[in-house]
């Protein structure tokens, strides 16, 4: 009557569940998302979605290791340990989680400042990640990218100037064509890039090249103190590649966003692609850590969120309750991350900075001068190669 696997089946309100046979713990389950929307689209992602026991908790695991990373940066950023700018990714874990879990190694990404979640899970350790916002030579760029310029294999950061990450992704995509490596370019943005006139130049050549092409807007409600609504005159940004098919997906529902990403990924690889997806997320901080947060929201509205719609708490209610795993387990995790964490920490602040006589090292990936120009051009300095210890390669 039953299949040989403990199968569990939440529905859309998770508020009750069901076991069948009873075990210590399931080793599936299936859960209802809330229904995508689409653009362009007679056909989208399946709203029934299904996870093992040991990718459940993985896919938990990795959430609570990027808050906690994200919590730690923001202490050291209130300690003036790290300067500059800072932007977390508190709150919207599940995006970037769920998204990674329906890559491939060929698959490459590109985002913008909010990267530190990005930057682990593409293969930097804690440690490289907040070694490099502390400007440390352990960091992913020995510390001279800083918060906004991470970057490790198939990763191309992290960048600074609002929007210009996306035909930046579009070139990727075209290398991925035209390499033909089968892989996806995953370019990323939030709703405060969603105006830039850039965009829509690279919606129009990868739409007309059919680029392996995740477009994904970040929705998290608000652009550096502007809500959505008072900035685009259609919200609906999964619908604003006119012409590219779109989804919105629910960003706070990991698996949600990860079968949203399998679907699009499978558009992509039939040569279907570009596709626009929208992940509708929240940021718990400020845009920035200069930003309290609080001038065009109210505390109010942060704390329901948290209270009712938090990614990892969310996952773990899911978890818990279609038996995938045990609360004590799941404190396991959590301790285990905490001082992950805070090792990291430690290891980061005790690093050293890099000398001088690595300012002009990994300028060029193939030099063809000996000497690079300084701030006139009669100062020069000696060109140094370190790319094979920078972990860009």
């Amino acid at each position: 009557m039953f299949s040989s696997k403990t199968v569990a089946r939440v529905g859309r309100n998770y508020s009750t569940w069901k076991i069948w046979p009873k075990k210590s713990y399931s080793t599936e389950a299936t859960f209802e998302t809330k229904p995508f929307k689409l653009h362009k689209l007679e056909e989208g992602p399946s709203t029934s979605v299904t996870i093992g026991r040991d990718e459940a908790l993985l896919l938990y695991r990795q959430m609570q290791t990027i808050r906690r990373m994200e919590t730690a940066a923001g202490n050291l950023y209130k300690e003036k340990a790290i300067r500059g700018f800072c932007h977390l990714y508190s709150g919207q874990e599940a995006c970037a989680v769920g998204m990674k879990a329906s890559m491939i190694s060929a698959d490459s990404v590109i985002t913008a400042y909010r990267a530190h979640g990005w930057t682990y899970l593409m293969g930097v350790s804690p440690v490289g990640v907040l070694a490099e916002l502390l400007g440390r030579k352990g960091g992913c760029a020995r510390g001279k990218g800083g918060s906004m310029h991470m970057y490790t294999k198939n990763f191309y950061g992290g960048n600074g100037i609002v929007g210009a990450q996306v035909p930046l992704g579009a070139g990727i995509g075209f290398a991925h064509k035209y390499k033909g490596d089968g892989g996806i370019n995953i370019s990323l943005y939030g709703d405060g890039a969603a105006n830039q006139g850039q965009l829509f130049e690279a919606y129009n050549m990868a739409k007309l090249w059919n680029l392996p092409c995740i477009f994904v807007c970040e929705n998290n409600g608000y652009g550096m103190g502007t809500s959505a609504e008072r900035a685009s005159a259609n919200t609906n940004y999964y619908q604003r590649g006119e012409y590219i098919p779109g989804i919105w997906v629910d960003g706070m529902d990991v698996l949600a966003v990860r079968e949203a990403t399998r679907f699009a990924r499978a558009m992509c690889a039939e040569g279907k692609g570009p596709v626009l997806l929208e992940t509708a997320t929240y940021r718990y901080h400020g845009h920035s850590m200069s930003d309290p947060g609080t001038s065009y929201r109210t505390r109010e509205e942060i704390q329901e969120v948290r209270q009712s719609r938090d990614p990892i708490t969310s996952f773990k209610d899911k978890m818990l309750n279609s038996n995938l795993a045990t609360a004590e387990e799941l404190k396991q995790i959590d301790t285990s991350v905490r001082e992950e964490i805070d090792k990291a920490v430690k290891a980061s602040k005790s690093d050293s900075e890099i000398g001088l006589d690595e300012l002009a090292a990994d300028i060029y990936a193939v030099n063809l001068e000996p000497v690079i120009r300084g701030v006139t051009s009669l100062d020069t300095v000696k060109h140094v190669n370190i790319g094979s210890r920078v972990n860009l390669n």
